[in-house]
């Protein structure tokens, strides 16, 4: 077990982010730790770079009014769960987003505007990651990172009123490569019912199954009823 933890986070840090390609990407992933983060108190933001607008397989529904329907439920779930601060980027389409420089210099100033503390996003690097925008906003994500620390990328964005800013730890759902698990027994609830928002995503799967299914599987490695498993990277 070298190398491997257990604890929720590292101490300290009170601004995390989750930067994501889909409403309800974390919610499926690691909403037990998001709930988990705000009964401690942690100021949690989530950022959207698309509405999952073609998330559907209903002849009827529109992309324009999918979009619509999903921000809806995502900020429901993100209530449930505690999160504070919900954003969503424009001008970006599900399946269409590319790790390029216009996304990652708007990543890398959404980073140094708000400072959080801890990132949580996709791992570019999983094996057999077929949606190329989870790939494409996990890698942009490491860039904008790398980029937001060093004054002399985009300094343009430091003449309004932002500086650079230097994020300590960076955790990827979705990996694997897990070194980092966290106990979610107690928020199996909370978890379910943020999921039970994304009505238009969940089809015939029920919450209470899924969550406990995966859940029971990500436990298995350190004896967890229930887990949610990361690659946990410390910056610098």
């Amino acid at each position: 077990m070298a190398g491997q933890e257990t604890a929720l986070l590292p101490p300290g840090g009170q601004r995390i982010l989750f930067i994501q390609a889909h409403p309800d990407d974390a919610d499926h992933l690691c909403g037990g730790t998001v709930a988990r983060l705000a009964e401690e108190g942690r100021n949690i933001h989530y950022l959207f770079v698309t509405r999952g607008d073609k998330g559907s397989d209903d002849p009827e529904m529109t992309s324009e009014r999918l979009a619509v329907i999903r921000e809806e439920e995502q900020r429901a779930a993100a209530q449930v769960l505690g999160v504070q601060e919900v954003t969503f980027f424009d001008g970006y389409f599900d399946g269409e987003v590319v790790a390029d420089l216009e996304l990652r210099k708007k990543l890398t100033f959404f980073i140094r505007q708000w400072k959080p503390d801890t990132v949580f996003t996709f791992d570019p690097w999983r094996r057999n990651e077929v949606h190329p925008d989870h790939r494409a906003i996990g890698i942009c994500t490491v860039d904008a990172l790398n980029a937001s620390r060093g004054r002399m990328y985009y300094p343009e964005q430091l003449k309004e009123n932002v500086t650079i800013h230097s994020v300590k730890h960076i955790y990827y759902f979705s990996t694997d490569k897990a070194n980092h698990w966290v106990d979610i027994s107690s928020v199996l609830d909370k978890k379910s019912a943020a999921l039970k928002c994304h009505a238009s995503q969940m089809g015939q799967k029920d919450p209470d199954t899924w969550v406990r299914r995966r859940g029971m599987i990500a436990g298995v490695e350190h004896r967890y009823a229930f887990a949610e498993a990361f690659h946990h990277y410390k910056i610098g």
